[in-house]
């Protein structure tokens, strides 16, 4: 079989299933609601975040012109480094291209053929590939599922451990139960790595910090810049030593070209909003609630929605059937949702104004009913 014929076959098995996906370009003002992108706080669109990420761009140019340990380090990173541990209440950070990077620098540098992996069994892509290439043994246990942590821990015999979740799960929208995992890995000297791409923000300086966590001798943290702070990067928080072990030997951050200035300069400044605005956070966790409820599903612990269907097709009619009345919201099928169940995935946004938003809620809630 040619490499065409395999790509071809590949292709007819995509579409038999319902699983072919498109990329669809869009212009900057589209006329859509929308309810599909991670822009959970609106910060994308804050003119003091876009005159940040334009002022940058002229003081310090349009890329970062190299890699961090050459001459990519700029004192915008610094600064924004120094912002964020202290806005999470963490010891130190390190910025990286993208939350992506981030989950694959920290686990890639700590873990090895002698390391035991343990790993929720929703946790993000990212995390699964990091775990993959990092080439130690990987138990994948039920979904926080704590005592499974404990079972797996006790088979490490002494080994060093890391243990995998995330604060607020994407697609189910639940919260990990970070405070006994936290315990867990207290107890047998393992390392829990949590990534916050869906809690910074939409709960303020993040799940971690709420709970308590921030600065906790066995915890790590990893988030993304491109969510609630609306533009783009990653970044890995814990103590001075990790971030200068992570500086020394993680290979996604060594080898890849610094974040672009724009981009830096428009996460510090939606910093400086989300810390000037608690009504953000407050608004968006409102709509959530008021949604899901009008939905007739569980609220999420985070800002995305999700609506189950009873089958992939009809996921992609309703995604389509929103979309034609001006609503863009996103659309899970296997192998993106970790049960197998298709879903629309309705992102709530604090920046949808008000009336937009009360229309969009009166769509989907029709369009739930007719394709349920």
């Amino acid at each position: 079989m040619t490499w065409s014929q395999w790509l071809a076959q590949q292709a007819v098995r995509r579409d038999d299933a319902g699983l072919r996906r498109s990329l669809t370009p869009r212009g900057p003002r589209d006329g859509l609601i929308d309810l599909a992108g991670n822009d959970y706080l609106g910060l994308s669109q804050d003119p003091a975040v876009i005159a940040a990420a334009a002022a940058a761009a002229q003081h310090w140019g349009a890329g970062a012109g190299a890699s961090r340990l050459v001459t990519g380090t700029l004192d915008l990173h610094v600064d924004l480094e120094r912002a964020l541990a202290a806005y999470t209440g963490q010891p130190a950070a390190l910025v990286t291209g993208s939350g992506y990077a981030a989950n694959l620098a920290v686990v890639t540098a700590l873990a090895d053929r002698e390391c035991l992996i343990v790993s929720d069994a929703h946790i993000h892509a990212s995390l699964v590939d990091a775990a993959r290439l990092s080439r130690a043994e990987i138990a994948v246990i039920p979904h926080s599922d704590v005592a499974a942590c404990r079972r797996a821990l006790e088979g490490a015999n002494g080994r060093r451990a890391l243990v995998l979740a995330e604060s607020i799960y994407s697609v189910l929208g639940d919260e990990g139960p970070l405070v006994d995992l936290a315990q867990v890995c207290q107890e047998f000297g393992a390392l829990l790595i949590v990534d916050e791409a869906h809690g910074l923000g939409v709960h303020g300086p993040g799940v971690v910090q709420r709970l308590g966590l921030a600065g906790h001798p066995n915890l790590v943290v990893t988030l993304t810049l491109s969510k609630s702070l609306g533009s783009q990067g990653g970044a890995v928080l814990g103590p001075p030593e990790l971030i200068d072990h992570l500086v020394n030997t993680a290979r996604p951050f060594i080898f890849d070209t610094a974040l672009a200035p724009a981009a830096a300069g428009a996460a510090l400044a939606a910093l400086g909003v989300l810390r000037d605005r608690p009504d953000l956070p407050a608004l968006a966790r409102s709509r959530v609630e008021d949604l899901a409820g009008q939905l007739g599903v569980p609220a999420p612990a985070g800002a995305v929605v999700s609506v189950p269907m009873p089958s992939p097709q009809a996921a992609v009619a309703a995604h389509a059937a929103a979309r034609a009345q001006g609503i863009a919201v996103g659309c899970f099928r296997p192998p993106s949702v970790p049960d197998g169940i298709s879903r629309l995935r309705i992102t709530v946004s604090a920046g949808v104004p008000d009336q937009d938003w009360a229309r969009a809620v009166t769509v989907l809630v029709g369009i739930a009913k007719d394709h349920a």
